[in-house]
């Protein structure tokens, strides 16, 4: 009697509103891992053989994980573990130590992590070693079991494993691949890139240590699976407390997916980034509209949280910039349409200005040259414009030769959104010559 009461429970609309919020943001950005990956299954497998060896059997290995970013190598590694550490004796032996190359900028912050997260400082103390390899193989050394008949097996995780190419010598990556290939202790050695071409960055005696196996992923994902996928992900699970809401909710979801203008957004959405944290930040941005006053996800909100992920931050800029310096920006843009890119300097944009001055006779935008100056740096500071090259900082400022970093487009529609653009500088924007 109490589950069918619970069941048929009718909350207020305003708690069912928050419930159904919170559900979703933890389901959009705690990034839960699902029961299983689709359509990675044979790579899911050769990389639970390869830990397996490690963890259980004492073998060492190495493999590189590459792919784009976002096609999920960090979810398969993560699914494997989880799946390996259900596993006896990999639960008690196995130890992990996860390094990135955006964290472990040089060999001796990386030497010092490993320690930690072996959590070996204790045993290290004050002893000093004579190199990067007499360091490793102390601390591997002290992972031998209480027998001393073997060694605890250790996975080491590279993510950005690329960035671990540009350290010194490579001291990092040799040692690890050398004791992996030396079976001096069992470790296994999973780096994750999104680079394809990782090995020609490894020295010789790097790359010959290396196994050269690498399990690539690559999205194979249809727009029908991606449209089925916002769907599952915006759809509210059936042990919701309020089960009428629940089912009018996901109807409400279903016909969602199915209006074309939605589909047209997420077709663009999906050609541009099959990445899964793109189209999250998408779905965050429209539960966020959610209300009382409005309790479900509309074609129009789609449409507007689109228009802000894909907004342009450069065009955007230029919707706060004064009339002069609006001008100047006009006058580069016919700099770059006359000279075909080539680079500008201060007063020749000055001399293009006033040409648009003398043929309006307008007073309004007379400007004093030290006032365009500051305009002019001012650009340069919201890096509108750049330097073509940093030792021009020695000539003269009115002479230092400038790029453009916006294209047409971006002005032209920029122009359009300007808040009371005066008529003539839109009409010199347009007009085909300086």
């Amino acid at each position: 009697m109490n589950k069918r009461k619970g069941k048929d429970a009718h909350l207020p609309l305003g708690e069912c509103i928050t419930q159904a919020q919170q559900i979703l943001r933890e389901r959009f950005c705690q990034q839960r891992l699902p029961n299983r990956l689709e359509g990675v299954e044979a790579q899911h497998k050769h990389l639970v053989e390869l830990l397996k060896r490690t963890a259980i059997h004492g073998e060492s290995n190495s493999v590189l994980i590459v792919g784009p970013r976002g096609a999920g190598k960090t979810a398969l590694l993560r699914c494997v573990l989880r799946e390996l550490l259900e596993e006896k004796d990999a639960q008690k032996n196995l130890l992990q130590v996860h390094l990135n190359g955006l964290l472990q900028t040089d060999d001796r912050i990386a030497l010092k992590e490993i320690t930690r997260q072996l959590q070996l400082e204790n045993v290290v103390g004050d002893k000093v070693f004579g190199s990067f390899a007499e360091n490793l193989a102390f601390l591997l050394e002290s992972l031998k079991k209480g027998d001393r008949s073997s060694s605890r097996p250790v996975l080491f995780v590279l993510d950005e494993f690329d960035l671990f190419a540009h350290h010194k010598n490579q001291t990092l990556l040799y040692n690890l691949l050398d004791v992996s290939q030396s079976a001096q202790a069992p470790i296994a050695v999973v780096g994750i890139t999104c680079r394809l071409d990782v090995l020609e960055l490894l020295e010789k005696r790097v790359k010959s240590r290396f196994s050269h196996r690498q399990i690539h992923l690559l999205s194979s994902l249809t727009f029908a699976q991606y449209l089925e996928r916002v769907r599952v992900q915006l759809s509210l699970p059936e042990d919701f407390p309020d089960l009428k809401f629940a089912e009018e909710w996901n109807a409400g979801i279903k016909t969602l997916c199915e209006d074309k203008s939605v589909e047209e957004v997420l077709q663009r959405h999906f050609n541009s980034s099959k990445d899964f944290r793109s189209l999250h930040l998408l779905l965050t941005l429209c539960l966020s509209r959610i209300s009382i006053a409005k309790p479900a996800i509309r074609p129009a909100d789609l449409l507007d949280t689109s228009r802000l992920c894909f907004a342009d931050a450069k065009a955007n800029m230029l919707h706060g910039l004064s009339i002069l310096e609006l001008c100047l920006i006009i006058a580069m843009k016919h700099l770059n349409d006359v000279y075909e890119g080539e680079p500008f300097n201060l007063q020749m944009v000055h001399n293009e200005f006033k040409k648009f001055l003398q043929r309006k006779s307008n007073s309004m935008y007379n400007f004093e040259q030290p006032v365009v100056m500051k305009a002019f740096e001012h650009l340069q500071q919201l890096e509108l414009i750049r330097p073509v090259d940093s030792s021009s900082a020695k000539i003269q400022r009115e002479y230092q030769l400038m790029r453009l970093t916006l294209d047409h487009s971006q002005i032209m529609e920029a122009l359009q959104k300007y808040p009371q653009c005066p008529t003539d500088v839109k009409q010199w924007a347009m007009s085909a010559f300086a």
